[in-house]
């Protein structure tokens, strides 16, 4: 009989199809990449067209010699790694550092690990795509030359093993644009006001929010404006102008790709990128789940497409018309394409393998957050194949002879997808009107409630909405998402206090030099306009090595223009009037992991360090003492006071010299504006120039 070896990434999904395949078939685990470039040099050949110098990875030896003796015994080889670029990566570096070129070998893909699809999959065997290998050599060449030709630059001004990244490098910008955006931000007074009418005849209150006149709609601006509008509205008789009810509906969800997973899982079970992708990816290779041994439950997790098979829309048809009724069902298929992005559409969008092994079945054999990712993903996906959900709306106009007033009310006739799935926005509450609301109805001001509001800076990005930016900007693909937020964090660049990314004071040196130096490394468009051309080398239209050619030259050249300014200007130790009390010497300021800190210059033979507060230049505006720079435990900045904790005072901004004229509180700099910290006083100068506020 034959003998036929299958060689996947992880032992756990060689256990999982195993079972699918006959006795002639072993079955073993290549542990992920086998080959890489060298750690301890770039290993990229420029004088010799960008031959990549791939090595064996550290560790990897014995479990390679033990690979080639399972070859020897085989009469055919299949490498059955993931069905995406850097999967076929691996495959092609296992056909090379196991000599597979003269042995019959195949390539094998199945987007999910179920009977029909692994056993389909070999009968559909092929060779290595070397569009898909190329692109992502491309994509690791690119990436290697930035990090390790920026690196030794930045080792060079901060003084620290820090590091650079193609893609890591502009995620760090986007989130230090926007901290920018949010500090500069000036909140704007503005007020709303809600009026509770009774209906003629009727007892049940309406209440109705403040409109504008009959003509317009008015945005209220100040306490004198909405008290004005109240006084007149006292005095006014108020009816109904128009009662209007309507019917609409809301589709149902897209099933999940990738990045909308990442989202979905953030905001409702509050994973990180990287816990999701875990999560998923163990999903995917197969879980013990009783009466049915270990199985795959989803289809591959690294995808941007949202196609479903025939066979899974049938499936679930069956599954919502029994359970349901006909009438949930959706008339046409949900999915839809992204316009103008390529998508990855060899693979289907992220749905159960068995459509009809629901959460229930399998909570028992999954560990908790497997079972809350599985049950995510089992109820989106079903609630795309199920009918929209239908409301009807009432709307009402309240008019007097100057002002409008409004009230709107939707309640659900038909649930559809919602009986299956429903999200944070769905769970809202809504309104509910009075049944009997007619035309011309006389309505009774009963009373009328004024609130004051400031308009709310830019948030900040957290883990999903940074995945959706990339998405939407093009930078990135699914399978990058989650390692370079991963990086960002781990490298200090960014620091995540609850759902928050916040960049730190290390990301902003960081991110300062790289946009000073290397502009179009932490260019948005030129970043997409790099992974357009990796798209087109994946589907053969552009060679490997060309995109590397025309992007390596303006990269030496940036890279030396950078080392020559540095070489001009010799960067010393801050030397600090703080005394070290284990030797005397005069203490210097050093960059870490996690920013700047005092240390003895006499190092190694004193190891003494400090917290290094640097002082922001003002007093307090609370007790007088000096405003220091401190971080947070994740090394966010802020301002506080040097007498803690016997003062208190911190802000997330620098505060100014100058106290309020208008209350006599603290202001701080926004900008290019300074602006009292109370924002119910709400006052503002400009800053110009040459830094003296003009009112």
């Amino acid at each position: 009989m034959a003998r036929n070896l299958v060689i996947v990434e992880s032992p756990s999904k060689a256990t999982t199809i195993k079972k699918f395949l006959g006795s002639s078939y072993e079955v073993v685990a290549s542990n992920g990449h086998v080959r890489d470039l060298p750690k301890s040099q770039l290993g990229i050949d420029i004088e010799n067209g960008f031959e990549p110098k791939y090595i064996t990875i550290r560790g990897k030896g014995e479990l390679l010699a033990k690979l080639r003796k399972e070859v020897k015994k085989a009469d055919r080889v299949y490498l059955a790694t993931d069905p995406d670029r850097e999967g076929e990566a691996i495959s092609w570096h296992l056909l090379k550092a196991l000599k597979l070129d003269g042995k019959n070998t195949s390539r094998v893909t199945f987007n999910e690990i179920t009977k029909n699809a692994v056993q389909q999959s070999f009968k559909n065997a092929r060779a290595i795509d070397m569009d898909l290998v190329d692109a992502q050599q491309a994509r690791r060449v690119l990436d290697r030359m930035v990090g390790y030709q920026i690196s030794p630059v930045l080792w060079a001004k901060v003084k620290r093993g820090l590091s650079a990244g193609r893609v890591q490098s502009v995620a760090l910008r986007i989130i230090a644009d926007r901290e920018e955006e949010i500090n500069a931000f000036i909140p704007r007074e503005y007020w709303t006001l809600s009026g509770e009418f009774i209906p003629e005849g009727d007892k049940k209150p309406v209440i109705a929010d403040f409109y504008g006149t009959l003509d317009k709609k008015i945005s209220i601006e100040s306490r004198e404006q909405a008290e004005k509008i109240i006084s007149e509205a006292k005095k006014s008789k108020f009816k109904i102008s128009d009662v209007k009810v309507s019917n609409r509906t809301k589709k149902s969800p897209l099933p999940f790709t990738t990045s909308t997973l990442q989202q979905e899982a953030a905001r409702s079970l509050n994973f990180a990128t990287q816990k999701t992708m875990r999560i998923a990816q163990g999903l995917y290779e197969g879980q013990k789940i009783k009466g049915h041994g270990t199985i795959g439950l989803i289809t591959y997790l690294r995808t941007d497409s949202t196609r479903i098979s025939e066979e899974a829309q049938k499936s679930a048809a069956e599954y919502i018309e029994e359970n349901y009724g006909k009438e949930y069902l959706a008339s046409g298929s949900a999915a839809k394409k992204k316009a103008g992005k390529k998508i990855q559409d060899a693979h289907e969008a992220i749905r159960p393998a068995y459509i009809g092994l629901t959460p229930a079945q399998v909570k028992d054999s999954l560990p908790r957050d497997h079972f809350r990712l599985y049950q995510l993903i089992w109820k989106r996906f079903m609630a795309s194949q199920m009918a929209p959900a239908k409301y009807e709306t009432t709307s009402v106009k309240i008019d007097s002879d100057k002002y409008r007033f409004t009230a709107a009310s939707s309640k659900i006739v038909f649930q559809g997808y919602l009986s299956i799935y429903q999200t944070e926005d769905d769970k809202m509450e809504k309104k509910n009107l009075p049944k009997k609301l007619v035309k011309d109805t006389a309505m009774d001001l009963d009373r009328l409630e004024k609130k004051q509001h400031f308009t709310q800076p830019p948030a900040h990005f957290t883990e999903a909405a940074l995945v959706k930016t990339l998405e939407e900007l093009g930078i990135g693909r699914p399978s990058t998402y989650a390692p370079t937020i991963s990086t960002i964090i781990n490298r200090h660049y960014v620091a995540k206090e609850q759902k928050n990314l916040y960049i730190t004071e290390l990301g902003e040196v960081v991110n300062s030099i790289m946009k000073k130096s290397f502009a179009s490394i932490v260019d948005v468009n030129f970043t997409a306009y790099m992974e357009g051309l990796l798209d087109r080398v994946e589907d053969g239209s552009v060679r490997w090595k060309t995109v590397v050619e025309n992007f390596y030259p303006d990269l030496h050249e940036a890279v030396s223009v950078a080392q020559k300014e540095l070489e001009e200007v010799k960067i010393e130790d801050e030397v600090t009037d703080v005394i070290c009390e284990e030797c005397g010497k005069n203490m210097v300021v050093k960059f870490g992991p996690h920013g700047k800190f005092l240390a003895c210059p006499g190092f190694p033979d004193c190891r003494n360090t400090k917290p290094y507060y640097e002082k922001a230049g003002v007093a307090c505006p609370k007790c007088g003492q000096d405003i220091v720079i401190k971080k947070t435990k994740k090394g966010r900045r802020y301002y506080g006071c040097s007498g803690y904790p016997g003062c208190d005072f911190m802000s997330w901004q620098k505060p100014s010299t100058e106290k309020c004229p208008a209350c006599g509180g603290p202001m701080v700099e926004k900008g290019n504006k300074i602006a009292c910290m109370d924002n119910q006083c709400g006052f503002i100068k400009a800053m110009p120039e040459n830094g003296f506020c003009m009112p």
